[in-house]
């Protein structure tokens, strides 16, 4: 995944789910045990003591973010650098799926250039915790990052949540497609576009949660729509902001629309969406651990999650986008619903391999490029 979504941060502070579940709901309990207040200011006075040891490390940064388009992570590293200028930063945006068998690979052949991983699929996580590779680490916020989002150990969080639903061109108006079935109407036929759901498992969820909701009879029916399937949840988003295509589902996008776009972001009301935290951690044999460091804790800083992560924070004092509930309460969407999608890989391959029956074979170059082995050394 995937995209940041623009939008302004205000309202009411969210509440917080344990990690337990009764009957698929959610409860209400405190994000940490620990309820003692952090201040902005004390936040800061524990960046800075960072900052100064990774200036003295030697400055240097490397993330692996996962993405589908390189210019996914520019406005996240863009801000950190204007808080932190002396820390050089290179920010690598490919599949999680890929980077995460780059990873493996560097782990396995003593030779990790990436500091900090930034990944859709989480399931990596608790394996590498698991092999030991991950380096254990609370960040700044840690308190207050929700608990079914966070390693208990602290080997691993999530940073913030990316959200998939639909994007559709304001030239429909009131006709615009808001349920999954509403794109099944005759007049969308040859007009809608969608990334493969068997390049992406976190579009692979959505179509997932439409299939167990509406059946396999949904999948005929959008098949018989015609749409066109690409690479890469933002070129499909893109094909409707460019009036190329009238509407796409399972595609991030603005939650509050620019002035003059021709596309907007909307969320469904009964048919299932999907939203994720991005779970990001240090590797242990990190060359720049000091700076990676410094790195999770201003993502988690309540700072940053008020002003700069544009979406829903992992932080439980921190307010959900303006005009928007918090991330707990959709009764249409579970935020751990992913994680477990993505934790019983025969499942998800069973049904990739249905949704290849249906849809074809993914065709098309990695939107990001071929970055090779080892991308994002100094």
């Amino acid at each position: 995944m995937k995209l940041f979504l623009v939008l302004a941060v205000a309202g009411c502070t969210s509440a917080s789910p344990s990690s337990e579940e009764s009957s698929g709901a959610l409860l209400a309990v405190p994000a940490s045990e620990d309820t003692q207040e952090v201040s902005s200011a004390s936040e800061d006075a524990q960046l800075q003591q960072l900052y100064e040891q990774a200036i003295a490390e030697g400055g240097e940064l490397t993330i692996y973010a996962g993405g589908d388009k390189p210019t996914q992570q520019d406005d996240i590293r863009n801000a950190f650098t204007k808080r932190f200028p002396r820390i050089k930063v290179k920010d690598i945006v490919d599949f999680s799926k890929v980077h995460d068998a780059r990873v493996d690979n560097q782990i396995a052949e003593h030779r990790v250039l990436a500091d900090v991983v930034q990944f859709q699929t989480y399931d990596d996580f608790p394996r590498w915790k698991r092999e030991g590779s991950l380096l254990k680490y609370k960040p700044v916020g840690w308190n207050k990052v929700f608990d079914p989002i966070k390693d208990k150990d602290g080997y691993f969080t999530g940073l913030w949540f990316y959200a998939f639903a639909n994007v559709t061109a304001t030239s429909l108006g009131r006709n615009a497609p808001v349920e999954a079935k509403d794109f099944l109407k005759p007049e969308f036929k040859d007009k809608l576009i969608f990334t493969y759901p068997n390049d992406d498992d976190a579009v692979l969820f959505y179509f997932k949660q439409l299939t167990d909701k509406y059946g396999s009879e949904f999948l005929h029916k959008l098949l018989a729509q015609n749409p066109k399937f690409i690479r890469g949840t933002q070129d499909a988003g893109d094909a409707v902001g460019n009036g190329k295509y009238v509407a796409s589902f399972g595609v991030g996008g603005a939650l509050i629309a620019q002035p003059g776009a021709i596309s907007r972001f909307t969320i469904p009301k009964t048919s299932p969406w999907v939203a994720w935290a991005q779970t990001g951690a240090i590797l242990k044999d990190a060359p720049h651990k000091a700076a990676a460091k410094l790195y999770l804790s201003w993502a988690l800083a309540k700072t940053t999650q008020e002003n700069d992560i544009h979406t829903w924070s992992a932080r439980s004092d921190v307010a959900p986008p303006s005009g928007y509930k918090s991330i707990w309460d959709y009764p249409n969407l579970d935020p751990l619903g992913l994680p477990r999608f993505l934790s019983d890989r025969t499942a998800l391959d069973r049904y990739k391999a249905l949704i290849t029956l249906y849809f074809g074979d993914v065709k098309g170059d990695n939107p990001n490029g071929d970055l090779g082995l080892y991308p994002g050394a100094f």
